[in-house]
């Protein structure tokens, strides 16, 4: 049955109650409470009507809108060294759980104990090495340097075999590292009848090691090691006499390099870590980085120091710097790709501008003499041009103005990369002289042709002169003969003549 639509009115206007047929069965509500619904009426026999509340007289108010205070931007989070976050990929030092466990662990816990010189009743290992052990010594030497790499390789499976937890010390690849090491040690025990100059050699070499983490508790394990590998391979010449002048000569060894790190550790960090904060690509494998140290870094123009990139933990190349000390501090660095060359690579291809980078102390010996008034002839190749320029901006802020030749070798012209610097510093200085040398083929306009020793021979004779050569060790070492034989004494010829301070 339709129903009736009231007039004006939609059907199923909101407004109006439902229409219930006449026959249709009571229907009761259930109890609301007053608040939402108010008074229900009683329930009748017929239709039954919800009671709507009446409307508010006002509407209700609406609370004015709130807008919080603008939140201050946030601060720059502090500068934290990238490395010590992660201390089992690229962080060892004092602190560190792998250096806390090689120091109390040593392998000098089940040492014997030393013999007594019934002479002087102090323990034989500890006397001074005599004329006979540096006999002893270079005989066991002649028959160990033949099987170097065996007997090397045996000296570091003492040392993980014993210390597994040192291994992670160490980079990925041994192979660099592990020959530096054992060679560094042999070199000492050949030098040591030479107080001087292997004191030199080993401080340089105690300080150095302190970006590896090296402790002094380290020292008596690496020499039980090493005595042990060279009685593996040191066959017929290895007796008590040889093995009481290894301990007396590692030991002379172990204290100098254990007092130059002692004595550093008062005045310096074990290394630094540098931002790099420009990263100019010269040549399609040349890039000059510029590094922002952490804090002072002290060093001289024509010294070298070593660098760790966070893509090779552990693995450290040796690299010069390319400037004199600046009042801002930062650092210069001319770097080459070479092939196979871990960390020349990475910072020649992969570095940016925000990579941290850690950096060892500085080191080398081919510094400038400024109280000599003697000429200066720099012999540079290639990226061998950093040290040499960086020399040329500390005379001139010397102001001596003592005469500088410079003579600039690549195998192209284009390679000569560090050229134009190289005339705008000769332009403001007038006791500079700049000469290019360009050995391959190829457009040489301005350039001499040759190669860079034979060239600097033709200029000579070179008597009276202060010498200096930086860049690949067949070009120092022919450098050097030409200047010898061009009348530079021996004692006024300086250059670094690092394996790989131009490679890796």
């Amino acid at each position: 049955m339709a129903s009736a639509e009231a007039p004006g009115r939609l059907p199923l206007d909101p407004l109006d109650p439902p229409q219930v047929p006449a026959d249709a069965p009571t229907a009761v509500l259930p109890a609301v409470p007053d608040l939402v619904l108010g008074p229900v009426a009683p329930a009748a026999p017929g239709p039954v009507r919800q009671v709507i509340p009446d409307p508010p007289a006002q509407p209700p108010a609406v609370p004015a809108p709130s807008f919080p205070e603008p939140a201050a931007p946030p601060a720059a989070p502090a500068f934290r060294p990238l490395f010590t976050d992660a201390p089992g990929l690229n962080w060892a030092g004092p602190g560190d759980g792998w250096s806390h466990a090689w120091a109390v662990q040593t392998l000098a816990e089940n040492r014997p104990a030393p013999a007594i010189d019934p002479g002087t009743g102090s323990a034989a290992a500890e006397l001074p090495p005599t004329a006979r052990d540096i006999e002893l010594i270079r005989a066991s030497l002649a028959v160990v340097e033949p099987v170097a790499d065996r007997a090397t390789a045996h000296f570091y499976a003492l040392i993980f075999l014993h210390h597994p937890e040192v291994r992670a010390l160490f980079p990925a690849a041994m192979d660099v590292q592990r020959d530096r090491l054992f060679r560094a040690l042999l070199a000492a025990a050949r030098s040591a009848d030479d107080p001087d100059g292997l004191r030199t050699y080993l401080s340089a070499l105690g300080r150095g090691h302190r970006r590896y983490g090296t402790l002094t508790g380290h020292y008596a394990p690496v020499g039980e090691c090493l005595v042990q590998a060279l009685a593996r391979y040191a066959g017929s010449r290895w007796n008590a006499a040889t093995e009481l002048a290894w301990r007396r000569v590692y030991r002379l060894v172990s204290s100098i390099m254990i007092e130059a790190a002692e004595e550093a550790a008062r005045t310096s960090p074990p290394w630094w870590h540098g931002e790099v904060v420009r990263h100019e690509r010269r040549t399609r494998d040349v890039a000059v980085i510029t590094v922002r140290p952490d804090q002072a870094y002290p060093f001289r123009a024509g010294q070298y120091t070593s660098l760790e990139t966070p893509w090779w933990p552990r693995v450290w190349r040796h690299f010069s710097f390319a400037s004199a000390p600046r009042p801002d501090g930062l650092l210069t660095f001319h770097v080459k790709a070479v092939q196979a060359g871990w960390v020349s690579n990475a910072l020649v291809h992969r570095a940016a501008p925000g990579d941290v980078l850690r950096l060892g102390p500085a080191a080398g010996a081919m510094t400038v003499d400024h109280t000599s008034g003697a000429g200066l002839l720099c012999l540079g190749g290639g990226t061998g041009i950093a040290p040499i320029r960086a020399m040329v901006e500390e005379v001139a802020e010397h102001g001596v103005g003592r005469a500088v030749e410079v003579f600039y070798g690549a195998r192209r012209a284009a390679e000569l990369y560090e050229l134009d610097g190289l005339y705008e510093l000769a332009r403001r200085h007038p006791w500079l002289i700049v000469r290019p040398v360009v050995s391959g083929t190829g457009p040489a306009e301005g350039a001499l042709t040759g190669e860079l020793p034979e060239v600097v021979g033709r200029f000579g004779p070179w008597d009276g002169r202060d010498a200096v050569l930086s860049g690949p060790a067949a070009m120092i070492r022919r450098g050097v003969g030409v200047l010898l034989r061009s009348g530079v004494p021996p004692e006024r010829i300086r250059h670094d003549l690092v394996g790989d301070l131009a490679a890796g």
